[in-house]
């Protein structure tokens, strides 16, 4: 069973490449999973190829699978979808979502998979890691029923928390874009889309998902007394600048940061890391987060892809990477490694 599959690596920041991987005998209590899709997460995963990650947060910034280390090579990534070829009798044939790099075939701990539902189609199924940082945000933004609440930033993450959102009975549901070309997906949700000139205000909470300080700042200005932004992007090694000398204090307003890395304080006494990828999971039976998924490309392509997607020639919500039947095909005698520099052809 040993031999080897083929892997997503990012040579240095701008390039990347696909690598022969080992395919190793899987130990006991380990599982052979052959991939069906993986995902794109454009905000962390474009960081990581643009070499945007701050020394600093270099361990922090680690995926549960990653080889290599910052700023490369590295092979970074966590939404993977794929058949199980070898392993318990419970999980035998059976289609897992795993937090795994883009790779044709892996072994991993059999505790590192996690079934997906029968209903959940397996492209949809790649959006499980964006539905589960969803799912933590709306932990620790408390938002209530009938509560008035805009998402700043219409990209995967901040759509993933839209369609959360709006389930929550009475709730008003507004997504603010600079990019009028979101307004179909958003309205597919069951939300509003707005630009930032016509935003409303007195917001009870604002979730902010742009990444950029005009976006963070907008949100501020967006809250109603006592209200709350939460924080879900991730700014790597840029600057952000905001201005607090307006309602911030007189208002009583709060930022507070969300990520995934933990459960939120909210649950974290009652729900494990795991419950919380199995709720995304079951979630993700609503076809509405289909409106997410905005294009394919085969696992070949994914160098060309990745830069294509960093320069803006590639415009994407969540790009899905495509595998062939033989996942743990080896690369043809003399093909050598594809490559794509960040700019080029």
């Amino acid at each position: 069973m040993a031999g080897e599959a083929r892997a997503y690596w990012l040579r240095e920041p701008g390039v990347g490449e696909i690598r022969s991987a080992e395919l190793r005998e899987p130990a006991a209590g380990e599982v052979l999973v052959r991939t069906l899709r993986s995902g794109v997460s454009r905000g962390t995963e474009l960081l990581v190829f643009r070499g945007g990650v701050p020394a600093d947060q270099y361990a922090a910034m680690r995926a549960p699978f990653q080889e290599g280390d910052f700023p490369g090579p590295v092979k970074y990534g966590y939404l993977n979808v794929g058949v199980v070829e070898h392993g318990p009798p419970r999980l035998l044939g059976r289609t897992v979502f795993c937090l795994y790099p883009h790779q044709t075939a892996y072994v991993v701990p059999e505790a590192g998979v996690v079934l997906v539902p029968d209903d959940v189609p397996v492209e949809r199924a790649v959006l499980a890691g964006a539905v589960e940082t969803a799912v933590n945000a709306l932990w620790d933004a408390e938002a209530m029923v009938g509560d008035r609440v805009t998402v700043v930033g219409a990209g995967m993450v901040g759509l993933c928390v839209t369609r959360l959102l709006v389930r929550i009975p009475g709730t008003e549901v507004t997504v603010l874009d600079v990019d009028p070309s979101r307004a179909p997906v958003v309205e597919a949700l069951g939300a509003r889309f707005a630009l930032p000139v016509d935003a409303d205000r007195a917001q009870d909470v604002v979730v902010h998902a742009s990444a950029t300080s005009d976006g963070l700042q907008r949100s501020l200005d967006l809250l109603g007394p006592e209200g709350t932004v939460v924080d879900l992007s991730w700014y790597g090694d840029a600057d952000v600048t905001l201005r607090l000398g307006g309602a911030f204090h007189s208002g009583r307003l709060r930022i507070r940061s969300s990520q995934v890395g933990t459960v939120s304080p909210a649950r974290s006494a009652r729900r494990t890391s795991g419950d919380r990828l199995r709720l995304a999971l079951e979630l993700l039976r609503d076809p509405a987060f289909d409106a997410l998924l905005s294009g394919t490309s085969p696992f070949d392509d994914l160098p060309a892809v990745m830069a294509c997607l960093a320069n803006g020639t590639l415009d994407a919500v969540c790009h899905v990477v495509t595998y062939t039947d033989d996942a743990a095909d080896v690369r043809p005698e003399g093909g050598g490694d594809r490559d794509h520099r960040l700019g080029s052809d």
